[in-house]
């Protein structure tokens, strides 16, 4: 088995102040190989970018970059990764709703053989508890979509709004992001099978975010907004070509 020379970890942050500096030191304390962690911060009014000044200043493997005048979620997660020079991409939402020592297992599988690693809730032993004390509406629109875009497009893969992955950078030069914001996602991973790009899930127990404010939505119209996108671009993989 070979393992990976470096691995680059994108932490896409808004509002993230609370939570970056832990989180960086968490990334740091659990993958045990050359790594480097990428902020990519819209301007945070909470500033998070400050923070990761900050932390930087005693960690010359923490890059930042704070993008004025520019938001969103796909976009951030590309900028970081051009600015990537790990054999192997990780990113993740920055709230610990995605726990940190489950990333050398994503790596673990990445070593093994596959292109593509992802965290999923909906396999066995992974389960969606933010309810507790996110919004239980996110929870269960999130299972129903998922089921809808299992039987639309690739039955074998279970949570198409994982978020959650690791894959080698050679695949993000054969497919660029997609998307305004969650769906991303769901198209990222649709391609790659389509292509044959080995795709495997290892299964994590979403928690709730230990501080601030989700970026999905607060209500049951914002969650409906996002969904009716994620749908959308469901029905215009199942019937296009895949590029």
């Amino acid at each position: 088995m070979k393992s990976c020379h470096a691995v680059s970890i994108i932490l896409p942050t808004y509002n993230e102040s609370e939570n970056i500096g832990r989180l960086i030191y968490a990334v740091a304390q659990n993958v045990n190989r050359p790594l480097e962690v990428i902020i990519v911060d819209d301007d945070s009014p909470d500033q998070t970018w400050k923070v990761v000044q900050g932390v930087r200043n005693s960690n010359k493997n923490i890059k930042l970059l704070r993008r004025i005048g520019k938001r969103g979620l796909t976009s951030a997660i590309s900028d970081g990764i051009s600015l990537a020079t790990g054999d192997v991409i990780v990113w993740m939402d920055c709230d610990f709703s995605m726990p940190p020592e489950k990333i050398p297992e994503l790596l673990k599988k990445i070593d093994e053989g596959y292109d593509i690693a992802v965290g999923s809730r909906f396999i066995k032993g992974g389960k969606d508890i933010r309810g507790t004390r996110d919004s239980l509406i996110a929870v269960i629109l999130s299972r129903i979509l998922n089921l809808f875009i299992m039987i639309l497009l690739h039955p074998s893969f279970k949570d198409y709004t994982s978020g959650f992955i690791a894959a080698k950078v050679t695949v993000f030069d054969d497919m660029r992001l997609r998307g305004d914001y969650g769906e991303y996602f769901i198209d990222l991973i649709y391609r790659a099978i389509k292509k044959g790009y080995k795709v495997v899930e290892i299964p994590y127990i979403c928690i709730p975010r230990k501080y601030g404010v989700s970026k999905t939505g607060t209500n049951f119209f914002q969650y409906l907004k996002r969904g009716l996108k994620y749908i959308a671009t469901t029905l215009r993989l199942r019937f296009s070509k895949v590029k």
